[in-house]
């Protein structure tokens, strides 16, 4: 199905947004209904305003109700903020389709508008949002058609610079408050959960090691990657190979000792049978690990560790990481 979104929809989505503007207050009520009574709490919430993103400015007459989420860090950034998005896209590498688990109870009403790297923009225009939330590097291609549709807001990209996107999507949504919040709290119960890690381990923390398998090279997640940071916020150790300012670093199975560690996460992007993860795990090398000889290899969920880029799934993560190293999970 051809996805680009044909000159008579965007001229209708267009029309249907300047109606709406002449037509109503910021909380969609009919001018001339209870718009005195309306406008002060949108005036307190901070709207209209101004919000620079990496692909220009968007103009935001009043308060976003009407989200689409173009990616999963977005969706778990909305929902954190206590929105419901009338539209999103599940995880790019979620072959089996479907939204994220950890989030399923949040987005019973949301409509898939996916697939992620071509976003059906007929669906979205008809959902009518009033603001679009993705990054450059997912939806620069579309940035045009969808900023037709609704005040779009780009992230630069995804991943490493979670927080900062969090802080950019909240200001777009009138939730600064909320959301400093939310990262404060997940902040301080990382720093509780290490501390309580090294006690545990007399003082020393434990390197840890994060192995993604995917349809092509293994992939061990460093530093500058999402689960690199919550990592760094729980104040576990890295090992060698991923200690470095890098996203990933690929290796072979013969290579696989570079993911040696004290404790090794391990998530499957993809059908095993599509991924390196059923002969890597059966080479000597694998075998050889100290992790794997000490039990201490565990299996955890890609929604979170890898697609979730989000508070949300930082949060899932921590208590994996007490699961794996013994202790109470922070509360």
């Amino acid at each position: 199905m051809n996805r680009r979104l044909p000159v008579a929809v965007l001229a209708v989505a267009l029309s249907t947004t300047l109606l709406a503007a002449c037509g109503s207050n910021g909380d969609g009520a009919k001018s001339g209904g209870d718009s005195a009574s309306s406008a002060p709490a949108g005036a307190a919430a901070g709207f209209p305003r101004s919000v620079k993103h990496a692909a220009g400015t968007a103009e935001l007459k009043s308060q976003p109700k009407r989200v689409v989420v173009l990616d999963s860090g977005e969706l778990d950034d909305v929902t954190l903020l206590g929105i419901t998005p009338v539209g999103a896209v599940s995880p790019h590498m979620k072959t089996e389709g479907g939204f994220p688990n950890y989030l399923k109870d949040k987005i019973k009403d949301t409509k898939d508008v996916g697939p992620m790297n071509e976003p059906n923009l007929e669906l979205i225009a008809s959902l009518k949002p009033d603001l679009i939330l993705s990054s450059k590097v997912r939806h620069a291609k579309v940035y045009s058609q969808l900023n037709a549709i609704a005040p779009t807001v780009l992230a630069e990209t995804t991943g490493f610079p979670w927080k900062d996107n969090l802080a950019l999507y909240a200001q777009a949504l009138g939730k600064e408050d909320e959301a400093k919040k939310a990262l404060s709290d997940y902040e301080a119960r990382a720093k509780k959960l290490g501390e309580e890690i090294k006690a545990k381990y007399n003082g020393t923390m434990p390197t840890a090691s994060v192995v993604r398998f995917v349809a092509g090279p293994t992939r061990l997640y460093a530093k500058s990657s999402y689960s690199g940071v919550v990592l760094k916020d729980v104040g576990l150790a890295r090992p060698a190979s991923q200690d470095v300012d890098q996203n990933i670093v690929e290796v072979s199975a013969e290579q696989i000792t570079q993911a040696d560690a004290d404790l090794v996460f391990v998530t499957t992007a993809d059908d095993p049978s599509k991924t390196k993860e059923n002969e890597v795990q059966q080479t000597p090398v694998w075998q050889g690990l100290n992790a794997v000889k000490n039990g201490k290899v565990f299996n955890v969920p890609d929604e979170t560790w890898m697609s979730g880029i989000g508070v949300q799934a930082a949060d899932a993560m921590l208590v994996d990481i007490a699961k794996a190293t013994g202790v109470d999970a922070p509360k």
